[in-house]
């Protein structure tokens, strides 16, 4: 389980985080000084070198957002530029993309950063350019929400790219959108010319994953374990029953794939700290913390000492490891590849969990998982590799991550939103460090 230090603080951090920003600038440019926009975004590195891959266009926006990012911890102008003119140049089409579940990852990431940079006199507040942000995120929040499906009790979700029986876990970050277009007055009309309120299927999708994705250890099956998290939940679109867990890019539907349960533990922190701000959620907030606590303590107790995880808690080849979760991740070990992303987006939702409840046990997690992360092995140092975080995992069961020569496993490579969410915890501390405004995606 991951070994929790009292003297960690965001402060002893801050050489650290210095240095991660330090080489984010260098790998930002290294990609824009090579990539060829019309290969589509970005995905994964190969040899060090970023290479796209065609499943769906989810990146992108990480691929511009890391940019804007970057502007925000260090001011430097001509990353806003990159970042405000790739936006505005190339991000259009995900606002109408109507075949995916991401709209929460390309568009806050870019549309949104912008906007809260404006928000906060960050940038200068053009009237024009502010209502332009303000209705490329209305337009993709009614996008998203549009991609639903009913369930037998009357509640309903946002369906993946898989179609209408599907719902993944990932989609709990993706519902940030959702909330930026609510609080911007929008409300989507379908027929009969009847308004959709995007805070309830905020609220519907959440509770969804929060009965269907998440385990409780209150005997639902035989494989119940408190926090264990499903990718894919499946039902029979017929009668919007419940049918049985799946997983596309983990091991087993029975087992955990990591990074779904960071897209959970960081999602529904995150929404906490959202309702937090709205009346009469009593409800929600309750279904909502149950499921952060319960992910939370299953990251905790079943990641290594050094907070980075493999990249499936049920991964077969774990058992040739000993007691891995006694010891510090191994990411050259030969039978499992850890997840350095899993980690960037868990360490997110164990520090924003312990900051709204105050719990050192949380904050403490996160920060140890930032320790770990924020230095080699896992932080990239190679003036040529283009990735900022090594180790990170797309598709195991597919065999889309590149093994390095001479070994069994994935290693040593990046990915998109690996990077960039290492970049977003890194600026939640820099700017809790700096006494600067409290990281949030809605303004």
């Amino acid at each position: 389980m991951v070994q929790l230090r009292s003297d960690l603080t965001p402060a002893a951090l801050a050489p650290k985080l210095r240095r991660l920003f330090e080489l984010s600038a260098a790998k930002i440019r290294l990609i824009e000084k090579s990539w060829e926009h019309a290969r589509g975004a970005p995905v994964f590195t190969v040899g060090g070198q970023y290479t796209s891959r065609g499943w769906t266009e989810w990146t992108q926006g990480f691929q511009f957002g890391a940019a804007i990012l970057q502007f925000d911890a260090t001011g430097e102008p001509e990353f806003l530029e990159i970042g405000r003119d790739r936006t505005v140049a190339l991000m259009a089409p995900h606002l109408t993309h109507t075949g995916v579940h991401d709209h929460g990852f390309n568009n806050v990431s870019t549309y949104g950063n912008l906007l809260r940079l404006m928000a906060e006199g960050r940038i200068s507040d053009n009237q024009w350019e502010r209502r332009y942000y303000e209705l490329a995120l209305e337009c993709s929040g009614a996008v998203q929400a549009a991609r639903w499906s009913r369930t037998a009790d009357g509640g309903g979700y946002i369906y993946s790219f898989n179609g209408p029986h599907s719902l993944f876990v990932d989609t709990m970050r993706t519902l940030r959108v959702l909330a930026i277009s609510h609080l911007l007055g929008h409300a989507p009309m379908g027929e009969g010319d009847c308004r959709i309120s995007l805070l309830d299927r905020l609220l519907e999708h959440a509770r969804a994953t929060a009965r269907y994705a998440v385990y409780y250890g209150e005997g639902r099956d035989a494989y119940d374990v408190r926090g264990r998290v499903a990718h894919e939940s499946i039902f029979n679109v017929n009668d919007g029953s419940y049918r049985c867990p799946n997983s596309q890019q983990g091991y087993s539907a029975f087992s955990t794939w990591t990074r779904g349960l960071a897209w959970a533990m960081c999602g529904f922190a995150e929404q906490l700290e959202f309702l937090d701000t709205l009346p009469g959620q009593r409800a929600a907030l309750e279904i909502f913390e149950k499921a952060a606590r319960a992910t939370c303590d299953f990251y905790i107790e079943n990641s290594p000492a050094d907070g980075i995880p493999y990249w499936d808690t049920g991964a077969p080849g774990l058992e040739q490891l000993g007691d891995w979760r006694a010891k510090a991740a191994d990411p050259f070990n030969a039978h499992e590849p850890v997840d350095s992303s899993a980690a960037a987006i868990a360490a997110q939702g164990l520090l924003r969990l312990g900051h709204r409840l105050r719990d050192e046990r949380y904050w403490q997690a996160g920060l140890a998982v930032c320790d770990t992360l924020f230095d080699e092995p896992y932080l990239s140092t190679g003036e040529r590799h283009q990735g900022l975080i090594l180790h990170s995992v797309y598709h195991r069961p597919n065999g889309w991550d590149a093994v390095p020569e001479g070994g069994r496993v994935p290693a040593g490579e990046s990915s998109m939103w690996g990077d960039y969410h290492a970049r977003e915890v890194g600026l939640y501390l820099l700017r809790l460090i700096e006494n600067k405004p409290y990281l949030k995606f809605w303004v």
